[in-house]
C-alpha cells in the first residue's frame, strides 16, 4: 500500500544512482540543490505492496520520523502500520555514494478498537512516532493512536537454537522415556529476520484524543498530551501515570482552548512546552509544582487590530511546536506562518516566515472544504539554521534563518524524475503569469504536505505526501 517515493511498483524497482549534471540548477535557500531518491520495493512484504491508483484511505501516511543517529526512518499510516527504512551501508567500491534507505521491518503497530462505555470508534491511525536512544543492539520507538501509546523493539535474528533435549527438531514434545543421554543446545546460523515486538502498552490514560508524544531527555520518562490534559509516564511503567497539565475547565461550557502540541527540552528534563489553540505557547518547569497549571513563561505575539477578521482565530491555532537542538528557541507552525522565538524574550518572536500568504484571500473556500484546520508540521536542520514546513500542491517550504532566502519545492511523481534535481517553484497571485509560475487558482489543495522530518546531521529531508514518502538529498558533485 505504500507507492514509496514515487516509484512504479513493479517488482524491477529503480535502483538509487547519483549522475553527473551537465548544468547546475539554482540553489534553494541553503545554497543546498536536492536530489530524489527511490525506495526498493523489492524488500516490501508483497502485503504492502499496492499500485498507487488503488491506494486507499488506510494507506495515507500520517507521521514520519528519523532516529537520532538518521540510520533509521519510520512512517506510520491511517491503517494502524509502521514501516521502518534503514540506510544502507556505504559502498567500498563507489565510496562517492551515500548510503541509500531500503525497507528494513513493517509491522501492525495497532488496531481498531471500540470503547462501549462511550460507544466509540478507535482509529487504528499512528497519530506519532518517536525513537528512543539506542542502548544496545535493538531499536525501540514508541507510537500512538488516539488512545494508546505502544513501546516496540526492532531487533535482528540470525541464529536459532537447535538440540533441545525435550524438543525434537520439529519442535514436537519427545517422550523422555526415549532420551538417554543429555544434549547442550546450540546456536546455528539462519537467514536475518527483522522482528517487531511490542514491549510496553501504555493505555487508560487519556479521556481524549492524544495529539503528541514526547521522550524526555533523561531517556526514562516520556509525556503524551491530548486535547486538554498531559500525562508523564514511566517506560516501565504501564498501568499508571501523572498528570502534569490539566486546563478542562469544571463546566465545559466555559471551555476556551485546547492543547495542540507539547515537546520537552532536548536537554532539560525538568522543562517542556505546549502549544494552544489560540496561538499561545506555555513553558513549564517541573520543579516548580507537581500539577504544571501555572507556566514559567508565557509566549503570545499581539494581534493586530488591522488584520482581525473571522478567520483570525482559526488561523493562529499552533499545530506543532519543536525545540531547537541546541534548545535556546521554540519553532511554532500556525495555517500562514512558521516564529522563530527566542526562550529569554516572550513578548513577540525573533523570526516570522510566511510559508503562503497567498492563500489569505481564500481562507473563506479554505474554511468551506474544512483545508483551514489542516495542521502542518515543521522541523530543523541539524544545525538549527534552516527550517521547514509544508502547503498545499504537494510543496514544501525552507527558510535559510541566516541569509533569509526561502525556496519553493514540489514533492510529486511528475515533477520529481528520480537523480534529478528539484526546480524552485513559483506562485503567481495576481497579473501576468510567466511561463514556470503556478496560479494560486490552480493549487490542489487535496495535495497536501503535513508530515516532514530531516536528518540529524545531515542534508537528507523525508516528505510525506498524502500515500507517497519521498527522500530527497543534496546534491553531491
Amino acid at each position: 500500500c505504500y507507492p514509496w517515493a514515487g516509484s512504479r511498483l513493479s517488482r524491477d524497482s529503480v535502483a538509487l544512482r547519483r549522475t553527473p549534471w551537465s548544468r547546475p540548477p539554482p540553489a534553494d535557500a541553503g545554497g543546498t540543490r536536492w536530489v530524489l531518491e527511490e525506495i526498493d520495493n523489492r524488500k516490501i512484504n508483497n502485503s504492502f505492496l499496492r499500485d498507487h491508483n488503488y491506494a486507499t484511505e488506510a494507506d495515507i501516511i500520517s507521521t514520519v520520523e528519523f532516529n537520532s543517529t538518521g540510520e533509521l526512518l519510520a512512517t506510520g499510516d491511517k491503517g494502524g502500520r509502521v514501516v521502518v527504512f534503514q540506510r544502507e551501508q556505504e559502498s567500498k567500491n563507489q565510496p562517492h555514494r551515500r548510503g541509500e534507505y531500503n525497507v528494513y521491518s513493517t509491522f501492525q503497530s495497532h488496531e481498531p478498537e471500540f470503547d462501549y462505555l462511550k460507544s466509540l470508534e478507535i482509529e487504528e491511525k499512528i497519530n506519532k512516532i518517536r525513537w528512543l536512544p539506542q542502548q544496545n543492539a535493538a531499536y525501540f520507538l514508541l507510537s500512538t493512536n488516539d488512545k494508546t501509546v505502544k513501546l516496540w523493539k526492532i531487533s535482528e535474528r540470525d541464529k536459532r537454537p537447535e538440540g533441545y533435549n525435550l524438543k525434537d527438531e520439529d519442535g514436537r514434545i519427545r517422550d523422555p522415556s526415549t532420551i538417554t543421554s543429555l544434549r547442550v543446545p546450540v546456536l546455528r546460523p539462519m537467514d536475518l529476520m527483522v522482528e517487531a515486538t511490542p514491549r510496553r502498552v501504555f493505555s487508560n490514560g487519556h479521556t481524549y484524543h492524544i495529539n503528541s508524544i514526547s521522550v524526555n531527555s533523561d531517556y526514562e520518562t516520556y509525556m503524551s498530551t491530548d486535547d486538554l490534559r498531559i500525562n508523564l509516564w514511566h517506560l516501565e511503567i504501564t498501568n499508571r501515570s501523572f498528570n502534569i497539565v490539566d486546563i478542562k475547565p469544571a463546566n465545559m461550557e466555559e471551555l476556551t482552548e485546547v492543547i495542540t502540541a507539547a515537546e520537552f527540552h532536548p536537554h532539560q528534563c525538568n522543562t517542556f512546552v505546549y502549544s494552544s489553540s489560540k496561538g499561545s505557547i506555555r513553558l513549564c518547569d517541573m520543579r516548580a509544582a507537581a500539577l504544571c497549571d501555572n507556566h514559567s513563561k508565557f509566549f503570545e505575539e499581539p494581534e493586530d487590530p488591522s488584520n482581525r477578521s473571522f478567520f483570525s482565530e482559526i488561523i493562529s491555532s499552533i499545530s506543532d511546536v519543536k525545540f531547537s537542538h541546541s534548545g535556546r528557541y521554540l519553532m511554532t507552525r500556525d495555517y500562514l506562518t512558521v516564529k522563530v522565538w527566542d526562550l529569554n524574550m516572550e513578548s513577540k518572536p525573533l523570526e516570522t516566515y510566511q510559508v503562503h500568504d497567498y492563500l489569505r484571500s481564500k481562507l473563506c473556500s479554505l474554511y468551506e472544504n474544512d483545508c483551514i484546520f489542516d495542521k502542518f508540521e515543521c522541523v530543523w536542520n541539524g544545525s538549527d539554521s534552516v527550517i521547514m514546513t509544508g502547503s498545499y500542491n504537494n510543496f514544501f517550504r525552507m527558510f535559510d534563518r541566516n541569509t533569509k532566502r526561502d525556496v519553493t519545492l514540489e514533492a510529486s511523481r511528475e515533477n520529481s524524475k528520480p537523480r534529478a534535481i528539484l526546480k524552485p517553484r513559483k506562485v503567481c497571485v495576481g497579473g501576468k503569469r510567466r511561463k514556470d509560475e503556478i496560479s494560486v487558482d490552480s493549487l490542489d489543495f487535496s495535495k497536501k504536505i503535513l508530515h516532514t522530518t530531516w536528518h540529524p546531521s545531515e542534508n537528507i529531508i523525508a516528505v510525506a505526501a498524502t500515500n507517497n514518502l519521498y527522500i530527497f538529498q543534496d546534491k553531491v558533485n
